[in-house]
Formats: C-alpha cells, sequence, structure tokens
C-alpha cells in the first residue's frame, strides 16, 4: 500500500495544477526516431522519441531534477532556455561552455530551482545542430494559490514553433562549414511538429486546436527554429499579449506577433466566434536580403461541433519584410511593473559595454566552393573558438590555457558600422570572455553592423534576465541616445533582436556567479562564432558563491 501511495503521489508532481510538490523529476532518454514529414522519412534525435519533445511543467519554487541519458552516436547536451541557474551553472547545459557534454551511453542530472520565475520557457539541446529536433517546453506555474495578474484563462495550450529539413540537419551544416557559405535553409515551418497542409505533399496534416465557443486560450507560443524569425497569427481573432520569455506584459491587443529564435510568447485568445475552423500561421520575418524558408506552416483553430469537412476561413500572411508589423509589436511590449512585479531596473552603470554583431570574411584554404574564404560571425570583431574544456571548469578548478579574460569591451577598431564597411572583413579568433564583479550593473549596447549584410540578430544571455532600455536604426550615439532609454518599464526579455541596421541597449544586474554564454540564437550565426561569455566572480556573502560542481558532471 505504501508504494502504491509513492507512485500517485509521484505520478501527481508531474501535474503541479493540482499538488504542490517541491521536487519534479523528469527522465529524458535522448534517442534517434524515424520520422516522416513532407512525405518523406529520415531518422531525427529526439526525446523520448517524441517531436517536439516533453513539456517540463513546475512551480516557481521548485527543485527540478532531469536525468538524460544519451543513447545517440552524437555528444548531448542540454539548457534549460531562460532558467536563471542561480549559482547552478553547471545545469545551465552550453557544451564547452558550462560543462563538458554527455558521451553515447553516458548520463547527466540536470539539477536547479527555479526562483522568482514563472511562465513560458523552453529547453533545448545546446550542441551541434541537435536542437533542430531537439526541444520543448517549460511551464512554471506561479506558486500555488498566486494569480495571474489577468483574468485566469479557460484553458492553455503549448505552441511550438520550429523548422525541419528533409535532410539530415547534421549534414546540412557539416557541408556549409566544408564550402565556407551559408547552409541550405530549411524545406518548412512547423507548428507543434506539424507544416500543415503543403502543396506537393497534400497528405502532410497539421496540428489542431479545439476550442469551445465563449471560451478562452492561454497558448504559450515559443520559437525553436534554428535560424527563422516568425510572424504568428490567428485568421479572425486578436491576441491578448500577457508574458514574454517568462516575465509579465502589460497586456495589449495584437492581430500578430513576431517572436524570434530563443524567444517565448505567451497570449490570450477568446473563441468568440462561435463555430468554424480558422487558419493558424507561423511565416518567417526578413528585413535583409538573405534567404530563408518562404513556406508558411499552417495549423487550425476548430470549434467544437464544427464538421470536420467545414471550408478553413484563411488568413493573409505579412509581408517577409513587413518592418513595420514587427516593430509595432516589438515597440508596444512594456513591463508590468506592479507593486508585486516591479521592474527592478538598473539606473547607476557600473560596466558601459559597446559590441558590435555581425559578420566577416576569413581566409579558408580547404573553402573551394568559397574561393579561398569562409563566412564567419563576430562580437567586437572576435570570432569565438569553443575550447575542448568547459570553461566554467576551467574558471572553478584553476586550469590555464583554456581561456582569456581580455574580451574586448569596445570595438577595436571604429567604422561607419552601418554604413560602408571597411575594406578588410577578416575577424579575429579567440576563446575570450569579460570578467564581471559580483553585483556590478551592466549595460551594453549591440551593434548591428552591415558587413556583408544587415541582419536582425536575436542575442541570448544565459544566467540572466535583462531590460530593453533602448533601441534605434543607425549608429548608435553614446551622447544623445540615452536621453531616450526608457528607465521606467522596459520590457524584460533573455533574448532579443538587435534591428537589421541599428542598435538595442540592455541592462541587468550581474548577481549569478559563473560563467555565463551571450549569442546569437540564430544557430549558423553561432556555429560561425558570433558569441562570447562573461565571467562572473563570487561575491563576498554566504549564498553569493557558485555551488561546487555535481559529483557526475560529465568529462571531456
Amino acid at each position: 500500500m505504501e508504494s502504491w501511495l509513492r507512485i500517485l503521489f509521484l505520478f501527481a508532481c508531474l501535474f503541479p495544477a493540482f499538488v504542490e510538490c517541491r521536487i519534479r523529476r523528469y527522465n529524458f532518454n535522448v534517442m534517434m526516431k524515424t520520422t516522416t514529414r513532407l512525405c518523406s522519412s529520415k531518422p531525427i534525435a529526439t526525446v523520448n522519441g517524441k517531436f517536439p519533445g516533453p513539456t517540463i511543467y513546475a512551480r516557481e519554487g521548485d527543485n527540478v531534477l532531469v536525468n538524460v541519458v544519451n543513447h545517440v552516436k552524437y555528444n548531448v547536451s542540454i539548457h534549460w532556455h531562460g532558467v536563471r541557474q542561480l549559482r547552478t551553472g553547471w545545469s545551465d547545459g552550453p557544451a564547452y561552455i558550462t560543462q563538458c557534454p554527455i558521451q553515447p551511453g553516458q548520463n547527466y542530472v540536470y539539477n536547479f530551482t527555479i526562483t522568482g520565475q514563472r511562465g513560458t520557457l523552453f529547453w533545448h539541446a545546446h550542441i551541434l545542430w541537435l536542437r533542430a529536433t531537439m526541444h520543448g517546453a517549460i511551464v512554471i506555474l506561479p506558486k500555488l494559490g498566486v494569480p495571474y495578474p489577468f483574468p485566469k484563462p479557460d484553458h492553455e495550450a503549448v505552441v511550438v514553433l520550429a523548422e525541419w529539413w528533409k535532410s539530415d540537419t547534421e549534414a546540412v551544416i557539416n557541408q556549409a562549414i566544408k564550402s565556407g557559405l551559408a547552409p541550405n535553409v530549411s524545406d518548412a515551418h512547423t507548428i507543434n511538429g506539424h507544416p500543415g497542409a503543403i502543396s506537393n505533399c497534400p497528405s502532410q496534416g497539421g496540428y489542431t486546436l479545439s476550442v469551445d465557443p465563449g471560451k478562452s486560450y492561454m497558448l504559450r507560443v515559443i520559437n525553436a527554429a534554428l535560424n527563422e524569425e516568425l510572424f504568428f497569427k490567428i485568421a479572425g481573432h486578436k491576441m491578448t499579449v500577457v508574458e514574454v520569455d517568462a516575465t509579465y506584459v502589460k497586456p495589449f491587443k495584437t492581430g500578430t506577433i513576431i517572436i524570434a529564435p530563443g524567444q517565448t510568447t505567451n497570449v490570450i485568445v477568446t473563441a468568440d466566434k462561435g463555430s468554424g475552423k480558422y487558419m493558424v500561421a507561423a511565416s518567417p520575418f526578413m528585413d535583409a536580403p538573405i534567404a530563408v524558408d518562404n513556406v508558411t506552416a499552417t495549423a487550425t483553430l476548430h470549434y467544437s461541433g464544427t464538421l470536420a469537412s467545414s471550408i478553413t476561413t484563411l488568413t493573409n500572411t505579412p509581408p517577409k519584410n513587413a518592418t513595420p508589423v514587427a516593430n509595432n509589436f516589438i515597440d508596444s511590449l512594456r513591463s508590468l511593473n506592479s507593486k508585486k512585479y516591479p521592474a527592478k531596473v538598473p539606473k547607476k552603470v557600473d560596466h558601459s559595454l559597446f559590441f558590435t554583431v555581425g559578420l566577416g570574411i576569413n581566409p579558408c584554404s580547404s573553402c573551394k566552393q568559397g574561393n579561398g574564404s569562409r563566412v564567419v560571425a563576430s562580437i567586437n570583431n572576435v570570432t569565438f573558438v569553443m575550447p575542448t574544456v568547459a570553461i566554467l571548469q576551467a574558471h572553478f578548478f584553476g586550469i590555464k590555457g583554456v581561456y582569456t579574460t581580455d574580451f574586448p569591451q569596445n570595438p577595436p577598431f571604429k567604422f561607419n558600422y552601418t554604413g560602408t564597411p571597411p575594406t578588410n572583413l577578416a575577424t579575429m579568433s579567440g576563446t575570450k570572455v569579460h570578467r564581471l564583479p559580483y553585483n556590478a550593473t551592466v549595460q551594453v549596447v549591440l551593434q548591428d553592423t552591415g558587413i556583408i549584410s544587415p541582419e536582425n540578430h536575436p542575442i541570448h544571455l544565459h544566467g540572466f534576465n535583462f531590460f530593453a532600455v533602448g533601441k534605434g536604426i543607425g549608429n548608435f550615439n553614446p551622447k544623445t541616445d540615452p536621453n531616450n532609454f526608457n528607465l521606467i518599464d522596459p520590457v524584460e526579455r533573455n533574448t532579443i533582436g538587435v534591428p537589421s541596421g541599428g542598435w538595442v541597449a540592455i541592462r541587468f544586474r550581474a548577481d549569478n556567479p559563473g560563467v555565463w554564454f551571450m549569442h546569437c540564437h540564430l544557430e549558423i550565426h553561432t556555429t560561425w562564432g558570433l558569441k562570447m561569455a562573461f565571467l562572473v566572480d563570487n561575491g563576498k556573502g554566504p549564498n553569493e558563491s557558485l555551488l561546487p560542481p555535481p559529483k557526475d558532471l560529465p568529462k571531456c
């Protein structure tokens, strides 16, 4: 009887809406699964044989333990995207930054506590291009008895947006690295793993969200795509935005949201049409002359009682270069900044950093298709080189020769960043980090460059949330632009788009000791080297130091 009660309690703990548990345990078995999309099949790397992978449910304050067992030929690591990981950098997940990867046949238990966060985040592989199919939602509910700061929806649903290649994604990127050129774009976008109706594959099904008339639904929308920002809209329905990146915002209504890879957005939709079937669409946003997968993913909002044979009400997607539509959404985002959920924006800045982000061209004698050159990417002209020992381990154990702490806080040379590019497009290479004292307030201005092409870069910072205090087009002016910063209720995020041909300014407090990756969440740009890391020193208080590594930390 006692064992049955234990099993019942453990099962109930997987559904935190109904029970208060302090510990949530999950098993992630990484395995290959033959999957059919677009009328063709291929083996893909998955967690528990699912695409998208399983959803992790927890409450604010819960301790989460995920045992990841690697049954595939690739090295594996999992990143819990947006989870603060206070003092638990060993569980953050980026391979060779905070841990060595989990080798085939090995396992590792990620152990972290959800502190001061509630909302939608997601997890994904953080090595190679495995996150194309290895990703899933993290749903963090408020503490038991704590309401949402908006009317509670009748129902909730997770909506994961992604990309699909008919080819093996590892072969796609390996071929691109060999050639020195950009990889092939994906063959389709997906909504909860399905592209929807595709003209050259009429039997291809799509995701259906069943709704009851008059009920409200909170959609937890996640962009898990590798390389593309996406518009998301529902025919005939407005969406009320209530949260982004697991932080509450001032609610506003919109017909279209823009969501970059690495971002999440919670919207509430009221089923106010009474009956019918309505198209749900995810389509690409790209306001630069760069190739994208132009196939729109579709799903269906299906009212109960409506015949399956009924005609679906369609919607027009925005043009792929609809910058005004994207800006209208981005400019509407404001932190809730209530008494219970204040926006703690740093007013004073201890460390002011100016980072250029963009592309470059370096020599490559083996890159025949690239005529002896390869495309690279950089921050402050440094193309990051991944080490073979995890930087956090090298920091903690004092291992020399793995990294240097001389990442430049300004570009090594100035030029008209969004105008005519310099004649020399080469970058320097290195495994460089920028060191920060504990609890320092930091401002980073992220400036796009026009080298090769200006482009929107969704930059993700591990270990912290930050406030997006300003943005603009052209070159940042340090004398006049700060006068227009919003220091009252700027949106709080973990991933922010640097506008194409423009800049964005973020602020955060370095209150989390450890090594924290910052990189473009367009996977090709990360591969090309648009990444760096912050090393945050320990503080002096008892809870201001990085915890020791767990005994099962993977070895390189």
